[in-house]
């Protein structure tokens, strides 16, 4: 054989090698396994930060009752969490995970028929009540008192849509999130705030604010993913949900974050 043609089928040789290597490693690796992930090694998980006690920064850092769950599911799963800051309305719309930006959304996030056409979710993870966030010393007591008063709330959110099924002659105004919603109430530029509990309950603290009404709409919380999501990834979420209620682990960390 001549020299020539001898090299080029030693480097063809050498090449199937490589391309078989390389596709023996991918075969152990997470994103190879059918879970299509965005970034291998990783679970990158979008959120619409801040909204505590679900997410938010500190010290450098996203925490949260989400964002310590989606930790503790990635560690699981044999990968690392990472966290991206993204808009809450194209994160529930599911335009941002069908980008494929983000392997999973995590943003106190209901599960409803109508996210469900563009999204799909895990096991319900938490079940929410919405809530009226007032000044301390307000004349609403109720749903029925918001009549002709200014309503923040959160664009996109089931708490929107409640307080326009439910507060028709009160004047809604939306906000993209927590960080200008409750700084809305404090300026008064609205009355009242109706969002989730648990973050209204957050801004009770300091004593200047207060709940004057809860409301029980059967809501629950899901990880979202994008619609066509793969099985694995569905099915792994599933299982760590599944592992961290039987470890207790879930419950601790609910006991970090959900105290009234």
């Amino acid at each position: 054989m001549p020299y020539k043609a001898r090299s080029s089928v030693l480097a063809a040789a050498a090449l199937s090698v490589l391309a078989l290597s390389a596709c023996g490693g991918g075969s152990d690796s997470a994103s190879d396994s059918g879970m299509n992930l965005v970034s291998e090694g990783k679970l990158t998980v979008c959120s619409d930060i801040p909204y505590p006690p679900f997410e938010y920064e500190e010290n450098g850092e996203y925490v949260g009752f989400d964002m310590d769950l989606v930790k503790e599911i990635a560690s699981g799963m044999g990968l690392e969490a990472s966290i991206q800051d993204v808009g809450f309305d194209g994160l529930q719309g599911g335009t941002v995970l069908a980008a494929g930006q983000c392997d999973l959304g995590a943003s106190a996030m209901t599960i409803t028929e109508e996210r469900q056409k563009n999204l799909t979710f895990s096991d319900p993870y938490y079940d929410s009540l919405q809530s009226i966030l007032v000044p301390e010393g307000s004349d609403i007591t109720g749903i029925e008192d918001l009549a002709g008063k200014k309503v923040g709330v959160q664009q996109g959110t089931t708490g929107e849509a409640y307080a326009r099924d439910n507060a028709a002659d009160a004047e809604i105004i939306s906000y993209p999130s927590d960080a200008e919603l409750f700084p809305a109430l404090q300026a008064g530029n609205v009355d009242a705030v109706l969002q989730d509990l648990p973050v209204n309950l957050g801004h009770t603290q300091e004593g200047a604010f207060t709940i004057a009404a809860k409301f029980e709409t059967d809501e629950s919380y899901g990880f979202a993913m994008a619609k066509n999501a793969s099985e694995e990834l569905v099915s792994g979420v599933n299982e760590q949900l599944a592992a961290l209620r039987d470890n207790g682990k879930y419950q601790e960390i609910y006991d970090k974050y959900f105290t009234e």
